[in-house]
């Protein structure tokens, strides 16, 4: 398998490409420094915009590497990113990838995750020969769950206190596509 890195991905809506520092100023302010938006998440709301600048610094320096994937999801109408999805984990010897993301609350409930995700899952599936597509959701954040199942990950089962967030040591649902299931 090779690696091809962070690739810029066009759905009908949305554009997802590499994100630049001078997107940390939308990221604070459409995503990041909400609590509601970081309740499930593992990492807190940004407190002011030099957090949103220093994690864009280690993602940006990141880009060089073949391995690392990680989108700002824009509308196509302007560019700005109104959220992230990338890969927060990945196995190449069984030739799979865990995808994380988060978008802002004023874009929640419109299928704009679900068609970021579905837009990431065609590009390791057909692009990279991925074999496994994974995630997992906090069952308190149903919302979450339904935008796996809306992109054709099958549930695989909850796993119980096995994973943790803002709010504690929780249960993880899992859901994952595979090449053979398209």
């Amino acid at each position: 398998m090779k690696h091809l890195g962070t690739q810029r991905i066009e759905t009908d809506r949305l554009i997802l490409r590499k994100f630049v520092m001078e997107d940390a100023k939308a990221m604070y302010e459409n995503w990041a420094s909400d609590e509601e938006v970081t309740k499930y998440l593992m990492w807190p709301a940004h407190s002011d915009i030099s957090v949103s600048q220093e994690i864009l610094k280690e993602w940006t320096k990141n880009y060089t590497k073949e391995d690392y994937y990680q989108w700002a999801i824009c509308l196509k109408e302007n560019d700005e990113p109104i959220g992230n999805i990338g890969v927060v984990s990945q196995d190449d010897t069984v030739q799979m990838v865990h995808i994380g993301y988060c978008i802002g609350r004023q874009w929640w409930h419109q299928g704009i995750t679900s068609e970021a995700l579905r837009g990431v899952i065609g590009f390791f599936l057909d692009k990279l020969g991925m074999q496994r597509i994974e995630s997992r959701h906090d069952p308190r954040n149903p919302n979450s769950g339904a935008v796996m199942k809306k992109c054709g990950m099958q549930y695989e089962g909850t796993l119980r206190k096995a994973d943790w967030n803002n709010r504690g040591i929780c249960d993880a649902c899992y859901y994952a596509i595979l090449s053979t299931d398209r």
